[in-house]
C-alpha cells in the first residue's frame, strides 16, 4: 500500500486484515508511517522514485499494490507542480512496474475531481463531459486512461473508483474539498461552533468511510470478467449541503452553530457534481451503502465522544 498515512491508508488496512495476514502487508508512505502499527512492515518510499518502486516489488514478492499515494484537490492547488509529479509521475511508476513484474492486481481510486463545471450536475453517470479545472482532476483523469492503457498493452489487471468525498472519526481532515464535512462533525462532537469554508447550499456526494472501504474490497474482488471499466466507477452514498449536514447534526446537538465564510475550495466544490449515478458499480460488482446520513452522523458523534 502506497500511501498508507493518509485519510484512507488506515481505515483501508482493517479491511484487508479480514482478507490477509498482518504479517503479509507491506506499508509505504513517504512520512507519517510512525502513525501505523508496527504490525506491518514499514517501507519509506517516495512513488516518484521508480527504481526503489521495482526493488520492493521484486524483493517483497508484491502480488497486490493498493496505490493510495495522492496530493488531494485544495493543496494541489497550492502547488501544482508537486500534484502533477506525484498523481501523474508516481501513478505511471505504479502501472508501469507492475505491468514489467507481473503483480497480480493493483487498485488505484480516483475521485469526482475528474468532473469539471461542464458535467452533468445530478445523477451524474460515468460517461461525461469532463473537462476538470484542478490539478487533482487533470491529473486523477489522466490516470484512468492510463489504467484503461495498461490494461488493453498490458493485460493488467487494474481497477478503481472515484471516491465523493469520504468521512471519518477515525482520521483527522486533510486537504479535501470535501472535509468540511468531518471537521464539521468534530466540532459539534467536543461542542464547539464551526465556521465553514463553503457555502450554505453547496451540495455534494459523500459516504460514510466504513461503506467506502467495504466497496473498494467488493470491487477488488469481483471477477475480472464482470467488469466494464477499470477506474471510473461512481459511489456515493448520499449527497448534502453544508447547511443540510448542519441541520442534521442539531438532533444531536441542538446548540450547534455554523457560520459560513466560503474561500477558494468554494469554486473547486461548484465545479464537482451534486449527486452520482452509481448504477454500474451495482450492476457490475454489488455496489452497496449501508449507512444513512443520520447513522453516519450519530456513529461519529457516538465515537469522537468516547
Amino acid at each position: 500500500m502506497t500511501g498508507s498515512a493518509g485519510q484512507v491508508g488506515g481505515e483501508l488496512l482493517l479491511e484487508l486484515e479480514k482478507k490477509f495476514s498482518s504479517n503479509d502487508i507491506v506499508v509505504s508512505d513517504i512520512n507519517g508511517l510512525d502513525k501505523i502499527s508496527d504490525d506491518y512492515e514499514k517501507i519509506i518510499l517516495d512513488v516518484r522514485n521508480y527504481d526503489l518502486l521495482k526493488q520492493i516489488i521484486k524483493e517483497k514478492d508484491i502480488k497486490y499494490i493498493f496505490h493510495l499515494a495522492s496530493i488531494l484537490s485544495a493543496k494541489g492547488e497550492e502547488n501544482p507542480k508537486l500534484a502533477f509529479d506525484v498523481n501523474m509521475n508516481g501513478t505511471h511508476n505504479v502501472l508501469a512496474a507492475s505491468a514489467e513484474l507481473g503483480v497480480d492486481k493493483v487498485f488505484i481510486p480516483s475521485t469526482i475531481g475528474v468532473f469539471g463545471p461542464e458535467a452533468q450536475k445530478d445523477n451524474t453517470p460515468i460517461l461525461n463531459s469532463s473537462r476538470p479545472r484542478t490539478m487533482y482532476g487533470i491529473s486523477k483523469f489522466t490516470a484512468e486512461y492510463l489504467m484503461q492503457y495498461y490494461f488493453e498493452r498490458s493485460h493488467l489487471d487494474v481497477r478503481g473508483i472515484r471516491y465523493p468525498g469520504l468521512l471519518s472519526y477515525k482520521t483527522p481532515p486533510t486537504a479535501g474539498t470535501t472535509d468540511y464535512a468531518v471537521d464539521m462533525i468534530i466540532h459539534a462532537a467536543r461542542g464547539m461552533d464551526y465556521t465553514c469554508y463553503l457555502k450554505e447550499d453547496a451540495v455534494l456526494p459523500m459516504m460514510y468511510m466504513p461503506d467506502a472501504m467495504e466497496n473498494t474490497m467488493r470491487l477488488f474482488d469481483a471477477p475480472l470478467k464482470n467488469l466494464r471499466y477499470r477506474g471510473e466507477y461512481n459511489i456515493s452514498a448520499f449527497s448534502f449541503s453544508p447547511g443540510e449536514l448542519a441541520e442534521a447534526i442539531r438532533e444531536f446537538v441542538p446548540a450547534f452553530k455554523v457560520k459560513y465564510k466560503p474561500d477558494s475550495r468554494q469554486k473547486i466544490a461548484e465545479s464537482w457534481p451534486r449527486s452520482l449515478d452509481c448504477s454500474d458499480g451495482v450492476k457490475d460488482w454489488g455496489f452497496k451503502a449501508r449507512f444513512t446520513i443520520r447513522e453516519m452522523i450519530r456513529d461519529m458523534i457516538s465515537n469522537l465522544q468516547k
